[in-house]
Parts: C-alpha cells; sequence; structure tokens
C-alpha cells in the first residue's frame, strides 16, 4: 500500500542557515505521525512545504505513490491537503462563519449562501465544543477561541491529510481532550495525520508513530509501543533531560503587586483582587474565556480598565497605559508573541533594545555598538537561534521567538514580569530553559505573574495558583493543594470547599 504523502530527501536553504538538509518522511491513511524537534529542527518548515506556502530548493513529494509538485495552497487544498497553522491565518474584520470558509464560500444562485454557510459553521463548533456564535467577528475573540476556529476550518475541507502545527498551544486541558478525540475520530475515518506538537504527553496519547528531526535532518523514529517521554526526548535533543521540574521551594518577600478590585472590559461586573510577592510565581489557571488574559493585559495598560487599583511596591499604578506600567517596572510578555509582542519584520536587535531605546541614545542618535552588545549579550544568554542579531524576526522560529520578546524585557530590569503562556509553541529544551529564567528571576526578588493553560506548566513552577471562572476569582491554591483535579474542580465554578 503506497502512503497518502510521501516525501523524500526535501531540502530548504534560507540566507545564512539550511532550514531542512535532506528530510523524508511518509503517512498512511488512518495514521496519526507526530513530528517532534526542538524548535528550528525544521518541523513547521517541512509542513509548510506539503501545505504549499514553501517551496522546496531539493526532494520529491509523492502523493498515492505520484510524483507532484504543490506550487500553492489551493494546489495543496486540491490534493486532499490541509494546513492548521501555528501562526493563526485568521482576518480579525469578518465573522466566525466567513473565516470557516474564506475563499471557499457555499453558493446559491451566484450568491453567497449566508444560511448554509452559518449552518455548517455552527455545526463545526459544536463538534469542536466551542459555545459562541458564528456571527461573531473575530477580533472578539481570544487567541484560543481563534485557534479553535482554525481547526474548525481545516475540519470544513475534508481533507485527506490533516497537517496540525501546534494545535493546543493555546487550548486548556478540556479544549485539548475535546480537540483528540476529533483527531481519533479522523483517523478512525481513514484521515493521515501529521501533529506537530511540544506537549509531549498528548503525543503519547494520539501519536502511532513519532518522526524526529534535529538540525534540519531526521534524528530517529519510534513505533506505537517505543512512544514515551523519555525517548522522545533524546531523539530530540541527542541526550537526556530532566523532565521540566518544578521550581522549589521559595521564600518569598513583601508583596509586590497588589490588585484591589479590578474589572475588565470583558467582564465589567466582576472584580478581581490579589496579590503577588517579590519572588514568587504566582499563576492564573483557568478555561477558555474565564478572563486571564483580560486581567493581565488591564494590569498592563493594553486593555481599558473598568474599575480598580493596581499598585507595585506600595506605589499606584496609572490604568490604561502601558509606558507607566513599564516605567513602574512591569513587563509583560503577551500570548500572541507574533503580532502584539514583536515587529516581525525588525531584528532581533531591534525588536530586543525597541523598549528602552533611550538608554541608547547619545546625542539624540542611538550608539549602535552599545545596542548591539545588549542585544547580543542577552541573545546569547537566552540561547537565541539565529544567524546574527540581524537577523529578522520574520526568520526565526516560534521558540526562538518567545526568547526575543523575554529577552527585549530582561534589558528593562523588571520588578514584575507578566508572562501570558509563556512556552505556548515552545519545545522541551527551550521551556527548561525558561523555567531556569523563571527560577533565576524569583531568586533575585523579581515577582512573575503566569497565566498558564498547560497543566504540567502550572502544577511544576508555581508557588499559588488562582483559578478564574467567568471573570471571577473562585479559588487560591497553595502549592501542596494543587492537583489537577482541584484546578479543575475550581476552574468550572466550584468554589473551595464546595
Amino acid at each position: 500500500m503506497n502512503p497518502l504523502v510521501d516525501v523524500r530527501g526535501a531540502v530548504k536553504r534560507y540566507p545564512g542557515v539550511t532550514a531542512l538538509g535532506g528530510v523524508s518522511i511518509n503517512l498512511f491513511a488512518g495514521e496519526v505521525v507526530a513530528l517532534i524537534g526542538e524548535n528550528g529542527a525544521g518541523k513547521s518548515t517541512l509542513m509548510k512545504i506539503l501545505g504549499g506556502l514553501v517551496h522546496p530548493d531539493e526532494g520529491e513529494i509523492l502523493i498515492d505513490g505520484a510524483p507532484v509538485t504543490i506550487e500553492s495552497v489551493s494546489k495543496a487544498n486540491n490534493l486532499g491537503i490541509a494546513l492548521i497553522h501555528q501562526e493563526l491565518n485568521t482576518l480579525d474584520n469578518i465573522d466566525v462563519a466567513g473565516n470557516v470558509f474564506l475563499g471557499r464560500e457555499p453558493r446559491r444562485f451566484g450568491l453567497i449562501d449566508r444560511a448554509k454557510m452559518r449552518a455548517e459553521a455552527s455545526a463545526l463548533l459544536e463538534k469542536l465544543g466551542l459555545p459562541i456564535s458564528v456571527d461573531t467577528p473575530l477580533d472578539r475573540l481570544s487567541l484560543a477561541q481563534k485557534q479553535m476556529v482554525e481547526i474548525a476550518k481545516a475540519l470544513s475541507q475534508e481533507a485527506r491529510v490533516l497537517i496540525m502545527d501546534e494545535p493546543t498551544s493555546s487550548l486548556t486541558l478540556t479544549e485539548t481532550e475535546q480537540l483528540l478525540r476529533i483527531v481519533s475520530d479522523l483517523r478512525s475515518r481513514g484521515v493521515g495525520i501529521a501533529y506537530i506538537s511540544h506537549r509531549l504527553g498528548e503525543v503519547t496519547e494520539i501519536a502511532d508513530r513519532v518522526v524526529a528531526l534535529r538540525d534540519g535532518k531526521n534524528a530517529g523514529e519510534l513505533k506505537k509501543e517505543e512512544i514515551t517521554h523519555d525517548n522522545m526526548v533524546r531523539l530530540m535533543v541527542g541526550r537526556d533531560l530532566d523532565r521540566v521540574s518544578t521550581v522549589g521551594e521559595r521564600k518569598s518577600g513583601e508583596n509586590r503587586l497588589v490588585v484591589r478590585d479590578l474589572k475588565t472590559r470583558r467582564y465589567p461586573h466582576r472584580a478581581v483582587s490579589f496579590e503577588v510577592k517579590a519572588g514568587e510565581i504566582y499563576c492564573l489557571a483557568g478555561l477558555v474565556g474565564a478572563g486571564r488574559s483580560e486581567v493581565v493585559q488591564t494590569i498592563f495598560g493594553t486593555d481599558p480598565s473598568e474599575g480598580g487599583e493596581v499598585s507595585l511596591d506600595g506605589a499606584s499604578v496609572a490604568l490604561g497605559s502601558p509606558q507607566a506600567a513599564i516605567d513602574a517596572g512591569i513587563c509583560l510578555v503577551p500570548e500572541d508573541r507574533r503580532n502584539v509582542g514583536l515587529i516581525v519584520e525588525w531584528s532581533v536587535r531591534m525588536n530586543m533594545t525597541l523598549p528602552g531605546l533611550s538608554r541608547f541614545a547619545r546625542a539624540g542618535l542611538i550608539d549602535q555598538k552599545s545596542e548591539c552588545a545588549a542585544a547580543g549579550t542577552e541573545s546569547k544568554t537566552l540561547g537565541v537561534k539565529a544567524a546574527s542579531i540581524e537577523t529578522k524576526v520574520a526568520d526565526l522560529s516560534g521558540g526562538n521567538q518567545q526568547k526575543v520578546v523575554v529577552g527585549k524585557w530582561m534589558l528593562q530590569s523588571p520588578k514584575l514580569l507578566i508572562m501570558d503562556e509563556p512556552t505556548r509553541g515552545v519545545d522541551v529544551g527551550a521551556k527548561a530553559e525558561i523555567y531556569e529564567l523563571m527560577r533565576r528571576l524569583t531568586e533575585s526578588g523579581v515577582a512573575i505573574l503566569m497565566v498558564s493553560s498547560d497543566m504540567e506548566e502550572v502544577l511544576g513552577v508555581s508557588d499559588r495558583v488562582a483559578v478564574m471562572h467567568e471573570g471571577s476569582i473562585t479559588g487560591v491554591l497553595t502549592r501542596k493543594e494543587c492537583s489537577e483535579e482541584s484546578i479543575m474542580q475550581l476552574a468550572v465554578g466550584r468554589g473551595q470547599g464546595a
């Protein structure tokens, strides 16, 4: 039996770097193949070649045993290949239904059949367990909800080959479980699925086979019975690596951040109050739509406040002004790094030094020597993989883009670092580096306010966890009280002691 897809010796070169150096992979009908590797290993590049977004410099692609050239997204779709992007490919100025059927709108008498489009989109959202109206504009949705819309769009194509690039990176445990059930259903109907994820637990659960890439080359393969966390890590990084562990017990200091009766634009009738101590990692957990990101964006000033007070080290912080937050020592690593955390057409150097550009000014001119030195040192400290600090951020992998976002705030010496989904789309090696950075920061007295949907991360690094449900904090758990069950009970609205 021929594979549905057979990629042989794919090569892709970019200026200063070889993204793929002769990679081969195949995929059969009714099979889930997980593609794993560190950031920059070439996973997304390989999938973009199959999706028609990138053209290989060398190599061959066969579909059902016949050689093909995939020169465009439409050609990939015609071949039955659908790609769910890691970086979302949605339009914020149109509604959910319009995004799901963008470019493929059902028509009647030459006009778009809105009724049919809405009905089919509604059925897909119900299948995904996403309780929103298909008439909702995309700009009103959270990043996780947009990701579910992107998944619905791929499912609507009824593809024979479905490529899923980090589909659960912004989803909570409940949404992830729903998606994995859908993957199992598609597999049983003969769809071949290429699944990229840094969440190795879900890879173990769903994959029939694992293919690992390292530095743009094949690093090995695991059969179903061989798929374990340690075996996957060994193939990815070439050595054994400790699991995300856990930041040990810390002695926290006095209250650094105090939030009193804060009301967000999304939940204007729900007030949130909490404190974060110096040297503490305080996590906001909860399901998608609980209001976690809205709280941290309001604290940082990117979202307007509907009431309440925020103070840092006893001094009031003006709400509604990111500059006031930065001046006070509050920095935000946002959930959507590509759109709001970076200027992707700029270089690593320019992105890292932008928030504190005045530090490098001399008589109104930028001292590029000191700017380069600062950006270069921070890039080296964080292990940013780039040809140089002049490389465009758009050319970096997702994990290295995240390091650039973190690096620009490290140059600001923050008192409070807000990290919204800090390891979204980041490999296990880079995760370990980020957790180590968090540990060093807390040891130096920095307070960290984290939003995370990764349960292992929540349980592993948090000192305290405040669980949110529909705009309210339903309970606060100490490290010893935290478990998946206790967090989920609070996340669905059952308060402590219920």
